[in-house]
């Protein structure tokens, strides 16, 4: 089982080691000062001082190795363009999947805005409808005691993920005990694959967009859709991809092929951490959100797309090569990477325009599917098909599901003025007065309403409501189904006057920009 070493990657606890395993051991205790020095700063970032620390918009500490210098900032009348177009996508993300499919790409090609990554991820990934579909299961998994196999090796992976993090520079912070949270009910969700260290940075990228809930149900879909079999305790579906990985590689650049080839570098040695932990640990942070927005719309060719463009820039020419004359110097290179192959705008330049499909992908993974049956038998670990991004998770759901609509964070009462708008507003008391004369007007037995008067004024809702209805002593003279009277048709016009708040409130959810459900936009 392969497995990258080092501060980068995951790797075995030490075997001398041995917590609790429990949520409440991450505080810091007697012996928190025999731990590294960050894991010792305290319970969260302002409190260690980290408040007077320069932090980048990503929530990197500014000089440590997760930070990044200058950054190509999109100007901002254009990412509140942006904002504006992924709010209607979201608001009616039903209807574009089925219809504007192409333009979601494109626009997760150009980078989703950061106020909205959060919410976005959920919706391509599936995971916000996996959350519908399962209210409190992550909290009956969370309130559960675990396996402590378990939950001992993942207490001692918490502070090695993004240590240089606001969320996890410190033992025992929210966002370690987050992170504990959420693998910690993965591997009560499926015992029969446990826990894999590749899977903490995983979830930690997920947290720093998102709460707890909804980032485990983007990592079960990540788990069992986009990669799935890859955290199994074999590790046979990752060794897969490898092998294709490097068939593809003869295609996109015969010259690294061969190269590596003939140094006889098992593709395992160098893209093990790569495509487990989705370059979170390998590429600049603003690099990895944008191929990770890329890899929730179109799946697992965006991270073979991505790891062919480093190995035909890393070991793609000749003169490259020569400076590679042996293993350890091909894996030095490999580990070490340039950091212009991997800035953002090249990098994604790069992906997008590579000829690499789905179908070839396919088409790759049945050769050494077979090959492997030939040479090593039958796969031990029967793994769900791969969904190629989410327009393949969406039309694989089974059977109706409920539409996604997002639920106004702000609630104003039904006869409360939309903010912004200058229609149906409250009416004075002047002309409250003057509504009033004309309700006792019509009040009088001579003169009742029309018929047709009354139906309107049922159901305007808004512009009658129902306190200024006609009195009861007017219900006798015109026939029930015609009266808005609120005794005697009362089972007539109810349907129209509960709908008025129903429209007011969906119309609320279309156009206002707080609209968005608070625990989706976490920022």
């Amino acid at each position: 089982m392969a497995k990258s070493n080092g501060e980068n990657g995951p790797r075995a606890p030490a075997a001398g080691e041995s917590l609790s395993g429990t949520r409440e051991s991450l505080a810091q205790g007697p012996d928190a000062a025999t731990t590294d020095e960050l894991s010792s700063l305290g319970s969260d970032s302002e409190a260690n001082g980290f408040a007077e620390r320069r932090i980048d918009k990503f929530g990197f500490i500014v000089g440590s190795q997760g930070a990044e210098g200058a950054l190509e900032e999109v100007p901002l009348e254009v990412l509140r363009q942006r904002e504006s177009k992924w709010l209607d996508m979201l608001n009616n993300w039903d209807k574009w999947m089925a219809k504007k499919h192409k333009k979601i790409r494109l626009r997760c090609q150009k980078g989703i805005p950061p106020s909205l990554r959060g919410r976005a991820w959920q919706y391509l990934s599936g995971g916000k409808v996996k959350l519908q579909q399962n209210p409190g299961k992550f909290d009956e998994l969370d309130m559960s005691p675990g396996d402590p196999k378990w939950l001992d090796v993942i207490e001692r992976d918490l502070h090695r993920q993004f240590p240089f993090h606001e969320m996890f520079v410190s033992r025992g912070g929210h966002g370690q005990q987050d992170l504990f949270r959420v693998l910690k009910a993965y591997t009560l969700y499926r015992p029969e694959e446990g826990y894999c260290q590749a899977q903490a940075p995983i979830a930690a990228v997920l947290l720093m967009h998102m709460p707890a809930e909804q980032a485990f149900w983007c990592l079960v879909q990540i788990c069992e859709k986009y990669l799935p079999g890859y955290y199994s305790e074999k590790l046979e579906a990752i060794q897969l991809d490898g092998e294709i990985l490097f068939s593809l590689l003869q295609k996109v650049s015969p010259v690294a092929h061969k190269h590596l080839s003939r140094q006889k570098i098992d593709p395992l040695l160098y893209m093990t951490e790569w495509f487990m932990c989705a370059f979170s640990r390998t590429l600049p942070w603003s690099s990895v959100l944008r191929v990770w927005d890329m890899f929730f719309c179109e799946g697992v060719k965006i991270i073979f797309r991505v790891g062919l463009v480093l190995l035909k820039h890393a070991l793609g020419s000749p003169e490259k090569v020569k400076a590679c004359q042996g293993q350890y110097e091909t894996i030095e290179r490999l580990r070490s990477l340039s950091p212009k192959i991997m800035q953002e705008a090249f990098l994604v330049q790069e992906v997008v325009e590579l000829p690499v499909t789905e179908r070839q992908i396919e088409r790759e993974h049945l050769i050494q599917l077979r090959r492997w049956q030939e040479t090593r038998g039958e796969l031990q670990c029967r793994s769900p098909p791969r969904l190629h991004g989410a327009k393949a998770i969406l039309d694989a759901e089974p059977g109706p599901r409920p539409t996604l609509q997002p639920s106004p964070s702000i609630r104003l009462p039904p006869d409360a003025p939309l903010p912004g708008s200058k229609a149906k507003s409250k009416p004075s008391k002047q002309a409250q007065k003057e509504q009033q004369k004309q309700i006792k007007a019509r009040g009088q037995p001579e003169k009742p309403p029309a018929p047709d008067q009354a139906m309107v004024e049922a159901a305007a809702g808004d512009a009658y409501p129902p306190q200024h209805m006609p009195p009861n002593d007017s219900a006798p003279q015109v026939s029930a189904p015609q009266v808005s009277a609120p005794q005697d048709s009362a089972p007539q016009a109810s349907a129209p006057q509960d709908s008025a708040p129903q429209v007011s409130t969906h119309h609320r959810s279309q156009e206002s920009l707080t609209s968005q459900e608070s625990e989706d936009t976490y920022l």
